[in-house]
């Protein structure tokens, strides 16, 4: 039981910090569109993203569950840094990222879980003009910290696993 739940950890960890680094991955280029581009190819992410998200609030009841498996020893420890890390970066998605998706989506109407999904959390203000750079800049930079955290997580469960 303890190996499949090890597996199991393993692969939700791994879900999560491939979606942030692919994320991450893209910044130079995004960096490089206009205004009118960036807006325009931001709401591809929200239909696929949506249904791979699952991943990030699975992998901390997983880790929570694989820390009752090994109390006491330096693995866990290790996991429980892991759990930390993935604590915060579900923490960055609902306060940085998730408020700039609501405002990038106003004007979209996504259907199914997408569309529920993203119609949960708070929202950035559309009143007025908006620093759509500050959001741009706010959104990127959440997913660098995201991936950044994310595989510090799968390198402390890796390391946990196989002390």
């Amino acid at each position: 039981m303890l190996q499949l739940l090890e597996v199991v950890a393993v692969l939700v960890v791994a879900i999560v910090m491939a979606l942030s680094l692919a994320h991450a991955l893209e910044l130079p280029g995004k960096l490089r569109l206009s205004k009118e581009d960036y807006l325009a190819v931001q709401p591809i992410y929200y239909p696929g993203f949506t249904f791979t998200g699952f991943a990030e609030p699975l992998s901390v009841v997983v880790l929570i569950a694989l820390l009752f498996w090994i109390p006491g020893s330096t693995a866990f420890w290790l996991v429980f840094a892991a759990l930390i890390a993935l604590a915060a970066v579900n923490a960055i998605y609902w306060v940085v990222v998730h408020p700039v998706n609501n405002f990038w989506l106003k004007d979209f109407a996504l259907k199914g879980a997408s569309g529920a999904f993203f119609k949960s959390g708070a929202s950035q203000s559309d009143e007025g003009e908006v620093d759509w750079i500050a959001y741009r800049n706010r959104w990127e930079g959440g997913h660098v910290v995201r991936a950044v955290l994310s595989l510090i997580a799968l390198v402390l469960l890796a390391t946990a696993i196989v002390l």
